[in-house]
């Protein structure tokens, strides 16, 4: 991007105070949990009034889900993969990324303590899994260069499966007590055998759900 074509410098400013409110509170959630965490505290660590952050958000729940890097990363991955790669081997790399934490299991188990524990969110999520299955439904049918089909939104189904698996309350219960190291391994390699699963699962079915 040029200097003649980046956004004025209010604007910038803006999106450096939406992603700082959106920063502060991503880290608020995993630490303490969504339930524990107040709007006023939020405003604090990013450095503004409250007043200014009800500019930006209308409520602590938009807040829990105003980052969308997750998909955008996912949405990436797939568009770019290399010719012959599994689309469920990229969404397995990516959640990989994500939620393994590099040092342990810090992403997962801030996702859990953040949003999986929260009733008043429970809603929310399964409103971005079916925004997720929708995208992923689309970029799959880009990349075929087609309109959405029924055989597209089927693996795009199982496709956000490998997402949800990740941040399921199982996969939390399958490393808990164990050490950083073998907790990374143990996502790692659940998340493999999903994605194969998956994989496998669609070339047999792919034939059959073709219109």
């Amino acid at each position: 991007m040029t200097a003649d074509t980046k956004p004025p410098l209010r604007e910038r400013k803006k999106a450096m105070t939406r992603q700082s409110l959106i920063d502060a509170a991503e880290r608020l959630f995993e630490e303490r949990g969504f339930d524990a965490v107040t709007v006023a505290e939020i405003a604090d660590a990013a450095n503004v009034s409250v007043k200014t952050l009800f500019v930006y958000f209308r409520s602590k729940e938009d807040l829990a889900f105003a980052d969308k890097r997750l998909i955008e990363a996912l949405l990436e991955g797939l568009a770019n993969r290399p010719a012959g790669t599994a689309a469920a081997e990229v969404v397995a790399g990516v959640l990989i990324a994500a939620l393994g934490g590099g040092d342990g299991t810090p992403g997962l188990e801030g996702f859990h303590r953040g949003y999986g524990q929260s009733a008043a969110l429970q809603s929310g999520l399964l409103r971005m899994w079916a925004d997720f299955e929708d995208r992923i439904t689309a970029e799959l049918a880009r990349e075929a260069g087609t309109e959405a089909t029924p055989r597209h939104r089927m693996h795009a189904i199982q496709l956000v499966g490998i997402v949800r698996l990740a941040t399921s309350p199982e996969a939390r219960a399958a490393i808990a007590g164990l050490p950083s190291e073998e907790a990374t391994a143990r996502v790692e390699s659940m998340l493999a055998e999903a994605a194969a699963a998956v994989a496998r699962s669609f070339r047999v079915t792919a034939h059959p759900m073709t219109p």
